[in-house]
């Protein structure tokens, strides 16, 4: 067969990234007999193979568990449902991709290289923290700091408490107006004297009874031995400290989608977030790769509406594979 890889060597679908979108994706695709192999990522200390989800205690609001259930086990039910249907699972990350050619060409951090015909992005997005060491530590174990008040907020350990939010765009202006049904109090904590976010989301935390703002504020350190207690505020002009009683911290300062091994070759808005061709579809500007989940989502960002996703990109790519007569 001269230079090419034999058939046998190239895989019909590889999804990169775990998660409720990348699982989702394998189990449609394993169902219709594409032998998905996914790459789930290697575990890191801000991110771990199953995404967000992996950091987030209770789940309540996915449909399906009405008692709620920890986010890591659901993830693990996931992973084992994509793999009862045949799904080959590498505990790696895929660092580099030639996209340029079919097959494409996906190189591995052991420098594994795999062909693929078809490719599925789902390598999330992960949450911008402050990275104060106390802060990581309560996140980690579920000690009142999130980077998600709609995922937690409205846990009752939240409800009538002294609650904050950092940050001062459109996020942190929709996580504060979000908590104010919840928290007797929801404090704003940012670092210079005016929000990047728009008008109307502003004036909707400014002139909210519930909320006050912290201007020219810094959070740098946490306080709380099991469960946070409090928070200490530098001034960011005079650098004097103070200290803030509060039974939450919502780090709200963006996220950084993980497109950086694309190389450039698949095309993103202007924070990073993979650009869907057709609003309804999952197709990328490359034939034969397609997106879901949070690294193509700024706005949603939820297990429910990434599975969604996960599912749409397998139907699309299962389509467009028999389209080349790919079975």
């Amino acid at each position: 067969m001269g230079h090419d890889a034999a058939a046998s060597d190239v895989e019909k679908l590889v999804i990169i990234g775990s998660g409720p979108a990348g699982w989702t994706c394998a189990i449609y695709a394993a169902r219709a007999n594409l032998k998905p192999l996914v790459y789930e990522g290697m575990p890191s200390q801000q991110l771990l193979p199953g995404g967000q989800l992996m950091f987030t205690t209770e789940v309540e609001n996915y449909p399906g568990f009405p008692h709620g259930i920890q986010g890591p086990e659901m993830m693990a039910k996931f992973r084992e449902q994509a793999e009862r249907f045949g799904t080959r699972i590498v505990t790696d990350d895929i660092v580099e991709v030639d996209l340029s050619k079919r097959p494409f060409t996906l190189k591995s951090s052991e420098g594994v290289v795999i062909k693929a015909q078809a490719v599925v992005l789902a390598t999330g997005a992960k949450a911008n923290w402050l990275n104060l060491p106390n802060e990581q530590r309560l996140a980690q174990n579920g000690g009142g700091v999130s980077a998600c008040a709609v995922c937690d907020g409205a846990l009752p350990v939240f409800r009538d408490q002294h609650l904050a939010v950092v940050g001062g765009g459109d996020t942190a202006m929709e996580e504060a107006s979000y908590l104010t049904k919840f928290a007797s109090m929801v404090h704003v904590i940012h670092r210079r004297g005016e929000f990047r976010a728009s008008k109307a989301m502003a004036t909707r935390i400014l002139e909210s009874p519930r909320a006050k703002v912290h201007w020219w504020s810094a959070v740098v350190d946490v306080i709380g031995k099991d469960f946070i207690e409090a928070i200490v505020l530098e001034d960011t002009r005079d650098k004097k400290r103070t200290t803030l009683p509060v039974k939450g911290l919502f780090v709200a300062i963006g996220h950084t989608p993980l497109t950086g091994f694309l190389g450039g070759q698949i095309e993103t808005d202007d924070k990073g977030y993979v650009k869907v061709q057709d609003p309804w579809r999952t197709t990328t500007n490359v034939e034969g790769v397609f997106v879901a989940g949070d690294v193509a989502d700024s706005t949603y960002r939820q297990a429910v509406t990434a599975a969604g996703m996960g599912c749409k990109a397998a139907l699309d790519a299962e389509r467009w594979l028999a389209s080349k007569g790919i079975h």
